[in-house]
C-alpha cells in the first residue's frame, strides 16, 4: 500500500517555533504538499466538498500541524491508565470507525510538535502513580503509522519510554509500514498492537488500509524486533460465514508470526453503534451493506453517558466463547484482555 501523503496542510504559527514543526513543513514542502496558516488546529474552515462525502473525503487527506495545549490527559480505560495525545485522526476510511460518534464529518489529521512537553507530563503522571506501573495508549483517537514518516512522533516516544522503569506504551494501528521503528531501543515497554478482522470484511468496509496479509507480515516484523505484541479483533460481526472467516484470520496469523518471548494479548471487541455514527455511516457511506437495524440489538448505555446498540446478550456469549477457543487453540499462552 502506498504511504499517506496530504491533499494538503495547516500550520499553527507558534507550531514552527518547534524543531519537530519546521522538520515536518520541509518534509511536506518537498513534497509539494500545499502548505496554509491557521490560527487553531481545532478550527480549519478550508476543506471544502460539493456534498458531505466528498468534503469528508478531503479531511481524511489534510493534515493540521499543530501545539497541543491541552496537558491534562484524559482516562483510557480498559486498555491504559491514561490517553497519550500524539495525534488525532486516521487517513484510512473504515466505514464501521468508532471516531464516527466523536471527530464528526470532517475528520481531519492532526499532529501536534511539542512532544518534549508532553513527555515531560508523562514523567509527572508516572512520578504521581509510583511504585505503580503507568500505562498510556497512544492511539485512542488515532492510527499514529501513516503518518509517521513525517512526524517521527511514534519513535521518539518509544524510545522514551524504553528508559522508564515505571511507565508502559502502547498503541494500534491497521497499517503496516513499521520499519522505521523496527530498531528502536524500546526495552520491551512499548506493546505493538495490530488491528485485524477477517479478510472479507477488510475488503468491504475497511477503505484505504492494507489487507490482512499485509498486517500480519508487518506484525511479524515487529515480533522479531523484539517488542511485546497484541492484536485487536474489532468490530466483530455475526454472519452466516463468521466463524470460518475469523478461523482462516487466526489460522494466518498463527503460520505467519514467529514464536514470541511475552505472551501475545488479544483484546476482542464485537459490533456496535451509536445513533449518531449510524446517522454519521449512512450520510457519509449512502451505499453501506453495514447491519446497523437496530431491531436486531439491543440497547445499553455506555460508560459516556450514551447509548450504544449491540448484538443481543445470547449472540455476544456465543461470540465471546469462539473468540476465546480460537485464541487459546492457535496460541495457548496468549492473554486475553477482554471480550466486549
Amino acid at each position: 500500500m502506498q504511504p499517506f501523503v496530504p491533499k494538503q496542510a495547516y500550520f499553527e504559527p507558534e507550531a514552527l517555533d518547534y524543531p519537530l514543526g519546521v522538520e515536518i513543513y520541509e518534509k511536506l514542502s518537498d513534497l509539494s504538499v500545499p502548505i496554509r496558516m491557521t490560527s487553531s488546529h481545532n478550527r480549519i474552515t478550508g476543506i471544502t466538498g460539493s456534498t458531505v462525502q466528498k468534503s469528508y473525503q478531503e479531511a481524511k487527506r489534510t493534515l493540521v500541524v499543530g501545539v497541543r495545549r491541552t496537558l491534562n490527559f484524559q482516562t483510557c480505560k480498559p486498555s491504559a491508565h491514561f490517553q497519550l495525545p500524539l495525534n488525532t485522526g486516521c487517513s484510512s476510511m473504515c466505514e464501521y470507525c468508532y471516531l464516527m460518534t466523536t471527530l464528526g464529518k470532517k475528520p481531519y489529521l492532526r499532529a501536534y510538535v511539542n512532544i518534549d512537553e508532553v513527555l515531560e507530563r508523562v514523567t509527572t503522571y508516572i512520578q504521581e502513580r509510583t511504585p505503580e506501573v503507568t500505562i498510556f495508549e497512544g492511539a485512542a483517537t488515532s492510527d499514529p503509522i501513516p503518518t509517521e514518516y513525517l512526524t517521527g512522533l511514534l519513535k521518539r516516544t518509544i524510545g522514551f519510554f524504553g528508559s522508564q522503569p515505571l511507565g508502559r506504551f502502547r498503541f494500534v494501528t491497521k497499517h503496516s509500514q513499521v520499519d522505521s521503528l523496527l530498531n528502536v531501543p524500546h526495552g520491551g515497554h512499548t506493546r505493538f498492537r495490530f488491528t485485524l478482522n477477517a479478510d472479507s470484511l477488510i475488503a468491504r468496509y475497511e477503505h484505504l488500509t492494507p489487507p490482512l496479509s499485509e498486517r500480519i507480515t508487518a506484525a511479524a516484523k515487529v515480533a522479531k524486533a523484539g517488542y511485546p505484541l497484541g492484536f485487536i479483533i474489532a468490530p466483530i460481526f455475526y454472519y452466516p460465514l463468521w466463524k470460518s472467516d475469523y478461523y482462516a484470520m487466526f489460522e494466518e496469523l498463527a503460520k505467519t508470526l514467529p514464536p514470541v518471548s511475552e505472551p501475545i494479548t488479544f483484546e476482542f471487541i464485537s459490533h456496535r453503534f451509536t445513533k449518531r455514527a449510524k446517522s454519521n455511516i449512512e450520510e457519509l457511506f449512502p451505499m453501506t451493506q453495514l447491519p446497523l437495524e437496530e431491531s436486531e440489538r439491543m440497547f445499553k448505555f455506555g460508560q459516556f453517558g450514551y447509548g450504544k446498540y449491540l448484538y443481543p446478550a445470547e449472540l455476544r456469549r456465543e461470540m465471546e466463547a469462539f473468540c476465546r477457543d480460537l485464541a487459546g487453540r492457535f496460541f495457548p499462552t496468549a492473554k486475553i484482555e477482554y471480550f466486549v
